[in-house]
Formats: C-alpha cells, sequence, structure tokens
C-alpha cells in the first residue's frame, strides 16, 4: 500500500517567484493553502517585529528631525557592512523593496517618502548641498543610540529574508520526501 502523497506544483519557477515576491504567495498559488498561511504569519510577522523595533519618534542627535520608521531595513551603496544586510533582508520580497526606492532617492537629493521609512542614513561627514531635502534625516551614530533594539530589529528581519528562501525552495522543489521505513524493515525480518 502507498500512503505517499503527490503534491501538485504547477509552474515551479511562478511559484518560487510568487513565495519570493511575497512569503506564502507561492504555496497559495500550488493550492497549500496552510502552509502559504504559516509561512506568511511567520516570516511577515518577523519582519515586521523588525521594522517596528527600529522605528522612534526621538528627535535626531546629529541634526533637527526624528529618527522615522523602519531604519533597521535600507540599502546603501556607501555602507558595505550594510549591503550584507539587505542582501538577506531582500529575501523577504516585495516588503523590502521600499529601501530601494528610498535609497535611490537620497542619493539623488530628492526627498525621502512616508517618513524615512526604510531610507538609508545619511553620512555626517558627508557635504550636504545647500537645501538638500534630506537634512533632517538620522545619522548612523542616530541609529546605534536605539538601544539594543536596532540591532536586535536589524536580525530579526535578516532571519526573516532567510527564512523566506527556505520557503522559495519549498514552492519550487516540493515538500521532502522521507524513505519509507515499514518496507525495509519487513525485508529485513524476511531474510532472518
Amino acid at each position: 500500500m502507498d500512503d505517499s502523497q503527490t503534491v501538485d506544483l504547477k509552474e515551479p519557477a511562478l511559484a518560487a517567484f510568487l513565495a519570493w515576491l511575497l512569503p506564502g504567495l507561492g504555496h497559495w498559488y500550488q493550492g497549500r493553502r496552510a502552509k502559504a498561511v504559516l509561512y506568511f504569519c511567520c516570516i511577515m510577522g518577523l519582519f515586521l517585529l523588525g521594522l517596528y523595533l527600529s522605528s522612534s519618534r526621538d528627535k535626531c542627535l546629529d541634526g533637527p528631525g526624528t529618527i522615522g520608521w523602519g531604519r533597521a531595513v535600507y540599502f546603501s551603496w556607501r555602507d558595505g557592512d550594510h549591503r550584507l544586510a539587505y542582501l538577506c533582508q531582500i529575501g523577504v520580497g516585495a516588503p523590502a523593496l521600499p529601501a530601494l526606492i528610498q535609497a535611490n532617492r537620497m542619493a539623488n537629493h530628492r526627498k525621502v517618502w512616508w517618513n524615512g521609512l526604510m531610507a538609508p542614513p545619511r553620512l555626517p561627514e558627508a557635504p550636504l548641498p545647500d537645501g538638500d531635502p534630506n537634512a533632517d534625516q538620522p545619522t548612523p551614530n542616530d541609529l546605534y543610540h536605539m538601544d539594543h533594539y536596532f540591532e536586535l530589529a536589524g536580525f530579526f528581519t535578516m532571519i526573516a529574508g532567510l527564512l523566506n528562501v527556505l520557503a522559495i525552495y519549498d514552492a519550487w522543489a516540493g515538500p521532502v520526501a522521507s524513505a519509507p521505513t515499514g518496507k525495509k524493515d519487513d525485508e529485513d525480518r524476511s531474510h532472518a
């Protein structure tokens, strides 16, 4: 008797892309609804918790503005250490993409949107052009004065991205099947 179940993966490449776009979406497309809800709740919950922990209404130490929202997730060409962190965070897909928009706006001296959500910090040593619309943005010094929450928030958002990479693989390749153990045991007893 065969107790194994087969899972219709439909189009595995499309399912993997959908799983990257939004955690759980690829599994929803494949009809694996319980797994889709589980992945969405766990991965997005962890990512959103990280965004929440890296938000503050505190005034900047190095500027006239406030720290703002979701500061643990940002992309910056200037900050080599954080590029690796963002490489992990982008595993969450579309929820991490505003960081690229904000980095582009900041690099082109245009005002960042959404109260600075996912905007990179401005470098205090870099000369600001006259009338720079982002002079009120926090610096790395401001972010690291957020107690231990900023580092914890970065850790949570990176883990969420890495977990979604595993979920993407599951959407592409399907569940891992284990070898049937009962059949081998029966063969061993018949030869003894």
